[in-house]
């Protein structure tokens, strides 16, 4: 049995690809020496794959930011705002995704939104009245030529057309549809010249086929690869969907001339059920997505030899590959040298997720799959009963009754007794949390895990950043004080430390967004706080200022989603067993005098299921109850803040506002602010701080340009409820930019509030 791989990291095992361009970034390699090193990554993932015996190879999987990213500029939908900066084409790239201020201009970044339900953040194609579709790129063709001149046959991977223009935004009176016809154009042009270079295969992801569709969807979606399909010249093409089932459209994809159907069997709830109900498409082969792409638990061979037993009666050819790509998981196990064996066997990332095909093919080409010493092994692993309950926890989960997710007073009256108690002027300024992560905090923190620094040392080292922290805040005068989390790595991976039933990797990193990489922690067994995590950080930055300090916390939505949660418990019973913990944290950090506590859900969004018909019984009635029980014990005079980023809150703004916080913050800036128009249709009632500028991007924002976003809010949401902050955590930015940022916000919120007044 053949076996395939979607796609594979394009980080390097050590973040190589991270460091090389953030080098470049600061004018210390050339773009040639960047090139280089991304070279190196590529042709080490061909081998690799090549060497576990992969049959399907995906090129163009690699990207220096951005897979969409490089679709638009494939196509020609580069916004002329960044073409007309006159830099290389890499610096306009590299422009169009982390903004640009220097002597060639000063432009905004495209606005960056979460991919589906990952951690992974895609920066959206911007079409306007004005944009031409058109082959315009070679990327995809020269990928597929370094590969095949290293003796390694590749199926080149696209973005394919449907997806790309559903997720594009629209800046004119042209929508999709009016762009279908060059679209497809530019795709049957790229996949003919793909055939005549020696491609067997294209790939076209279209994971937007896993969400809700309307016959106008469906109908652009069979319109596209009608023309295409009817001129793909030599190549087969494979039509590769995952994060779900394709339940909208199963029959009108069935029936399209593909010669290969990829569906998800991890994640598609009812992908075996439609094939049970439709059958297969006689001639063409089924890529069925079998070993999990998305968490790092060993592939259960028992269970995909089920799901590929049943699939052979109605496919007469399958493939078996990754449920989606294994970029959402780390490079290799190879490098991690403190986990105990004891951990590592229940582990499978991208690396020994190749080595799962591989077995998987032998396995399922056997005649007496039962006998094969492969699958004995894997029975005997899963049979295994792991260490971690603790009963005491279940038993608090266990007697929770409604009115422990009820806060009272309810919400207006809170609003009225918070005013009252702190008195803050009219716009409050303050930031989301984290302050830049300098060299000397990151030199520190290694120093004490080495050993080098002891811990008496290396906390009189955090209480010294923390008070300059806070004397900087003052000096730029910022109403409500952070103390800049100098002693958090990560603000999930901190937490996770402070927590017993987490594990926790030396190098499994996995990439966020361009250079940004997360260390996602491991939840083994039940989740308990077992001490204080933060009270001592924020007593001690509170006792240098008269001014509100946050305490700073992450909600367990996001603690969970930004983790590899446990398979053998549900995803509710987890998020209330870290909510357990944190709402422990919350009043301790009351009863030792902290007014102010920011519990973050910027993941909120992350695990919504991709329909809509899923989202409250598989995961708004558990996650929006989750954060209510962290704060559901405090006094009405503790003002509740949280924050949440670049997702799409549209359409589950209600829910939001039923998390009954008193403050919530959020990005706006790289949306244009139109989170703003939904709010005032909502009638939202907890009081908000969109965004004013974007952190994820190295240009200072000017006072006058926060001065209309100022103006923008005023508009459509009351003067009273509206706080002023930066996008999301200051943790990736330089201390120069931060400062120049910060005070050009406050000063714009000043002469606001004096007009205002």
């Amino acid at each position: 049995m053949k076996t395939s791989v979607i796609g594979y990291p394009r980080i390097g095992d050590l973040r190589e690809l991270k460091f090389a361009t953030e080098k470049y970034f600061r004018g210390e390699i050339t773009a040639n020496e960047l090139e280089n090193t991304a070279k190196q990554i590529r042709l080490k993932n061909f081998e690799l794959q090549k060497a576990n015996g992969i049959d399907f190879i995906p090129s163009n999987d690699f990207s220096y930011y951005d897979n969409v990213l490089d679709t638009a500029f494939l196509l020609g939908a580069v916004p002329a705002r960044y073409t007309q900066l006159g830099l290389n084409v890499l610096d306009t790239y590299f422009a169009a995704a982390r903004g640009y201020q220097g002597e060639k201009g000063d432009v905004k970044a495209l606005a960056m939104k979460k991919w589906y339900n990952t951690n992974y953040h895609y920066i959206v194609a911007e079409l306007d009245d004005s944009t031409q579709i058109k082959l315009t790129g070679t990327k995809p063709l020269d990928f597929y030529k370094e590969a095949a001149d290293a003796g390694v046959q590749t199926k080149p991977t696209l973005i394919g057309p449907y997806t790309f223009l559903k997720l594009a935004t629209y800046k004119g009176k042209k929508q999709a549809a009016d762009f279908a016809d060059d679209t497809a154009a530019a795709y049957s042009e790229l996949v003919q010249k793909l055939g005549a270079l020696g491609a067997q295969w294209v790939q076209f992801e279209e994971p937007s086929l896993v969400k809700d569709m309307s016959e106008e969807d469906i109908g652009l979606f069979v319109s596209l690869y009608q023309k295409i399909l009817c001129s793909k010249g030599t190549a087969k093409l494979l039509l590769q969907t995952y994060f779900g089932d394709v339940r909208d459209c199963c029959e009108q994809l069935f029936s399209l001339d593909f010669d290969g159907i990829g569906l998800d069997f991890t994640e598609g709830k009812k992908s075996l059920e439609l094939v049970r109900k439709n059958g297969f498409p006689k001639g063409k082969v089924l890529f069925a997505g079998v070993v999990c792409a998305k968490n790092i638990w060993r592939n259960d061979y028992q269970k995909t030899a089920g799901i590929i037993r049943e699939l052979k009666k109605f496919a007469d050819d399958i493939v078996i590959t990754t449920s989606c790509s294994l970029l959402h998981v780390p490079c290799t196990l190879d490098n991690e040298t403190r986990l105990g064996e004891e951990y590592k066997k229940h582990f499978a990332f991208a690396k020994e997720k190749l080595t799962e095909l591989s077995q998987l093919g032998q396995i399922l080409d056997s005649d007496n799959i039962e006998q094969s010493p492969f699958y004995i092994q894997n029975k005997a692993l899963h049979s295994e009963k792991r260490a971690g309950t603790n009963d005491a926890v279940r038993n608090k989960i266990a007697a929770l009754t409604d009115k422990d997710f009820v806060r009272l007073p309810e919400f207006s009256e809170r609003e009225k007794i918070q005013k009252e108690r702190f008195a803050l002027p009219l716009f409050p300024t303050t930031t989301i949390g984290s302050f830049p992560q300098t060299s000397d905090v990151k030199s520190a923190r290694k120093a004490y895990r080495t050993g080098e620094l002891s811990q008496d040392d290396y906390e009189s080292f955090i209480r010294e950043k923390i008070a300059s922290c806070v004397s900087i805040q003052q000096e730029i005068g910022l109403d409500v004080l952070v103390h800049g989390e100098y002693e958090r790595n990560d603000m999930v991976e901190y937490f996770g430390e402070c927590l017993d039933g987490c594990l926790f990797t030396e190098k499994a990193w996995v990439q966020s967004y361009g250079t940004r990489c997360v260390k996602p922690p491991v939840i083994w067994g039940d989740i308990s706080r077992a001490k204080p995590m933060t009270v001592k950080w924020s007593v001690y930055a509170q006792s240098l200022t008269d001014k509100p300090m946050k305490g700073m916390l992450t909600g367990p939505v996001t603690i969970l989603n930004w983790s590899f949660p446990r398979e053998d418990i549900s995803l509710k019973e987890s998020a209330l067993q870290i909510a357990l913990a944190i709402r422990e944290e919350v009043l301790d950090l009351e009863a030792n005098g902290i007014k102010i506590i920011q519990v973050d859900e910027a993941a909120l969004r992350e695990k919504l299921p991709l329909r809509k018909a899923d989202w409250k019984e598989d995961y708004l009635d558990w996650a929006i109850p989750a954060f209510r029980f962290v704060h559901s014990g405090v006094k009405p005079e503790t003002q509740i803040h949280t924050h949440m980023c670049y997702s799409e809150f549209a359409d589950i703004i209600t829910y939001i506002d039923d998390m009954d916080a008193d403050v919530i913050t959020f990005e706006a800036s790289r949306s244009d602010l139109t989170i703003l128009d939904v709010l005032k249709q909502n009638n939202f009632r907890t009081q908000v701080g969109p965004g004013v500028y974007d952190i994820h991007s190295p240009r200072v924002p000017s006072k006058d340009e926060i001065k209309e976003a100022i103006g923008k809010m005023t508009q459509r949401i009351p003067s009273q409820k509206l706080w002023i902050n930066p996008d999301c955590g200051l943790k990736t930015r330089g201390t120069e930019e931060t400062v120049a940022s910060l005070k050009n916000l406050v000063n714009a919120a000043r002469e606001a509030r004096n007009e205002n007044s």
